[in-house]
């Protein structure tokens, strides 16, 4: 199933999206939230009609950085022996179609396309085994990194936490199986990255085990899984996508920061 959150006339809510072609998208509302039992209403709108939202408002994002060897390698960096995670704030969150905002104190804005995974249910001290049991689903994330400043500065928290760094969505994506999916982000049309989910040094298990020992994961939560090679700037007016197969496109445009 696909979870989209949106707002319709004022309103916010989560629906399920069905239908393939995507002009003809609908969106059948959903009673409740994702994070426990929920219906159908059977009320469906198009998702045309509708304004994307972020499809969650996690609490925590997790992000995990150099999982890519590749990735490592190209910024000069070495392999990580064990999964190496950083955050990035709720403020740093933004859907499909939201504009990022290129910092006024940064010169180098760059992209990091990844594959997010959204927890469903509250956990703690998670054993391997029981992972898949805590997920939700898997989604679309552009790491937005201000590179000067994550070289500069000791803390990553200014280069990867400003708002709009963590373009999310379109939608929540239950039914498929992220061990080998191919993730790839484009600029204006152009390709500057492609890999796949399987290149991971520590796989998705790995990671949810390592955060789980620290700290509790509370449902909407999303874990950043890291990106493959072929990061690279953005500039004011571009055009950014990250798509994963089977999950779906997350599009936003680079904008002056006000």
């Amino acid at each position: 199933m696909r979870i989209a959150r949106f707002s319709i006339d004022g309103n916010v809510a989560f629906g399920a999206v069905e239908g393939d072609k995507p002009d003809e998208l609908v969106l059948d509302i959903i009673k409740g939230i994702p994070f426990a039992d929920f219906e159908l209403s059977g009320t469906k709108v198009p998702l045309s009609k509708v304004r994307l939202l972020p499809p969650v408002l996690p609490n925590k994002v997790v992000a995990f950085g150099r999982n890519y060897a590749e990735h490592a390698r190209e910024l000069g960096n070495e392999v990580p022996e064990a999964p190496f995670a950083f955050f990035k704030p709720s403020t740093s969150v933004i859907g499909s179609g939201d504009e990022i905002a290129y910092p006024s104190f940064s010169q180098e804005l760059h992209h990091e396309a990844e594959l997010a995974v959204v927890i469903g249910r509250m956990c703690r001290e998670v054993p391997r085994e029981r992972v898949k049991d805590v997920i939700l689903g898997y989604t679309c994330a552009n790491d937005v990194t201000a590179r000067d400043v994550q070289r500069r500065e000791k803390q990553w928290a200014r280069a990867k936490g400003f708002d709009t760094s963590c373009p999310l969505g379109p939608w929540v994506e239950t039914d498929v199986d992220p061990s080998d999916l191919t993730i790839q982000l484009t600029v204006n049309g152009e390709q500057r990255q492609l890999g796949r989910t399987s290149e991971m040094i520590h796989p998705i298990e790995d990671l949810i085990v390592n955060i789980s020992e620290a700290m509790t994961l509370l449902p909407g939560d999303v874990i950043l899984t890291g990106t493959p090679a072929g990061v690279g700037p953005l500039n004011v007016g571009d055009e950014v996508a990250v798509t994963i197969e089977g999950i779906g496109t997350l599009t936003n445009k680079v904008i002056k920061r006000g």
